[in-house]
């Protein structure tokens, strides 16, 4: 810190003149504002120091320093300089760009894995708070054989809708018959990520292991104790304009590309995902009654199945099919039935009600269908490395917004259109996402998450008829849009990314 910038703190630290030539006078709403949080946080990350370590310092609780981290609270004038000397920055450091820019600038990842870690068969109703979960308990289980009591503590988007989402029902039956003790700790803050969860476990009253697991999305996770097998990248690029480029130069269609990364026999392993698509469709267009969870939702899919109007039109008729396709896989999901995440529980509907479809009107193939799927799993397979599937890191936007791409992509696939407006039709279909918060009611994958399944797969139709029309002025690239997507979902407030406690969440039972 030089002379100047000494000086102008301590002016700022007097509360003289240098607030106003600061963000941090401009308005009291400011506390609100995660401009501060974010490169507060980053600071304190990258410094090493822990939220207890750094309140000791000032002379603050913890808690305090977690607020500060959250956009809750704000420091003292006299502590955001005191903050500064510790992180040896300038004041206006916490008000500016820099650190932001250095946080969005990471190095972009150079390979992808398999399709066969998007396309995943699971029992919702969601990916990260209850396949994730059981396969991290099913590990922690084979890791201690010898346990006779299990602890997990659940932490941010777990515990907040973990009773909703399943959670704890899910890891319970998992460890069983040994008992298990769930707690939820919703105040904790100093989270590795969203969707974080400590496994304790004990041998006649004394601990013998200890891990933290976080949820990454999609139903994958990681800890921090014991070398899961990771999978290797079947992909030599993570973008699609790498991927396009090749597909030009040796003449390849997007299925083509795939076959060529993942070997033949990512066709028998599709056409298991296509059954499994199918299968819940069959099941859940057959279902009635009222969804589990206190709601009182009932179930839609077999309504809209024989709800012929009178004077229908084709158009009516198809948004009506679509939806009730759409609808009876979301049903299922949220029913803890088994579903086909693409890329999530919770988006599990979009995909399958559009090439369903396809498929009933046309008589595609299943070759024809598990070529689409291998197309719109390369979108998907973009945004999960890029950016994120996961609602609670980036909001709905992760879930639906990129089932309704992957989706968009699969039916241009499906149609023949050329890698131009296969490329133009996932970027709308996201593009008319960006933003879409993840605020389930009561934690449930029910409201309003059953109809934005529908509502995604309508769209991603509309987003390929747009791209077959419109694809010679499009002025954004796929691969830019997905990186906004990230910079939008690190923007969205923490309340409105899967914590039932902003958006629609927020609405009492009943209303």
């Amino acid at each position: 810190m030089n002379e100047n910038e000494f000086a102008k703190g301590k002016a700022f630290a007097k509360g003289e003149t240098f607030a106003k030539d600061t963000a941090f006078a401009k308005d009291t709403a400011f506390a609100k504002d995660t401009a501060f949080a974010k490169t507060f946080a980053a600071l304190r990350r990258r410094s090493g120091i822990t939220q207890r370590e750094l309140g000791e310092r000032l002379g603050v609780s913890n808690r305090a320093v977690s607020k500060w981290e959250t956009g809750l609270a704000l420091p003292s004038t006299e502590n955001v300089y005191k903050l500064a000397k510790i992180f040896n920055v300038p004041v206006d450091y916490f008000f500016g760009s820099e650190l932001q820019s250095e946080i969005r600038d990471e190095p972009s990842p150079t390979g992808m894995k398999s399709l066969t870690e998007l396309y995943l068969v699971g029992r919702g109703p969601s990916s990260s708070h209850t396949i994730a979960p059981e396969r991290a308990s099913r590990m922690f289980r084979e890791k201690n054989p010898t346990a006779d009591r299990f602890k997990v503590i659940l932490y941010g988007s777990l515990a907040k809708t973990g009773i909703g989402h399943g959670t704890d029902r899910v890891i319970k039956a998992t460890l069983a018959p040994v008992s298990c003790d769930i707690i939820f700790n919703t105040t904790e803050l100093d989270l590795p990520h969203p969707n974080t969860m400590d496994m304790i476990a004990f041998r006649q009253g004394a601990q013998i292991d200890r891990i933290r697991v976080v949820s990454t999305g999609g139903g994958r996770f990681e800890n921090d104790k014991y070398l899961l097998p990771e999978p290797p990248d079947v992909y030599p690029v993570s973008s699609f304009e790498k991927i396009a480029k090749e597909c030009r130069a040796n003449n390849l269609r997007l299925w083509q590309y795939v076959e060529r990364a993942e070997g033949s026999g990512i066709w028998d392993y599709l056409s298991e995902i296509w059954r499994g698509m199918k299968a819940s469709i069959e099941r859940g267009l057959a279902d009635e009654g009222i969804l589990p969870g206190g709601l009182g939702v009932q179930k839609k899919a077999k309504q809209l199945l024989c709800r012929e109007h009178i004077d229908e039109s084709a158009e009516t008729r198809e948004n009506r099919m679509v939806c009730a396709y759409a609808f009876a896989v979301s049903e299922q999901n949220a029913c803890a039935e088994t579903i086909v995440t693409a890329p999530t529980c919770g988006s599990s509907g979009v995909l399958p009600a559009v090439l369903y479809y396809q498929q009933k009107k046309r008589d595609y193939t299943d070759m024809e269908i598990l070529r689409a799927l291998a197309a719109g799993g390369v979108v998907g397979n973009l945004i999960k490395t890029n950016a994120s599937i996961s609602g609670s890191e980036c909001g709905c936007q992760a879930e639906i917004g990129s089932a309704c791409a992957m989706a968009a992509a699969s039916l241009a696939e499906l149609f023949g259109l050329d890698l131009d407006k296969i490329e133009y039709a996932a970027e709308i279909a996201i593009e008319h996402h960006l933003g879409l918060t993840c605020d389930p009611i009561c934690g449930l994958v029910q409201i309003p998450c059953i109809e934005r399944n529908a509502v995604a797969a309508m769209r991603a139709i509309n987003a390929v008829s747009l791209a077959s029309f419109l694809v010679d002025s499009r002025k954004i690239s796929l691969d830019k849009v997905i990186h906004v997507m990230k910079e939008t979902g690190l923007d969205i407030s923490r309340q409105y990314k899967e914590t039932a406690e902003g958006g629609l969440a927020k609405l009492k039972f009943g209303q």
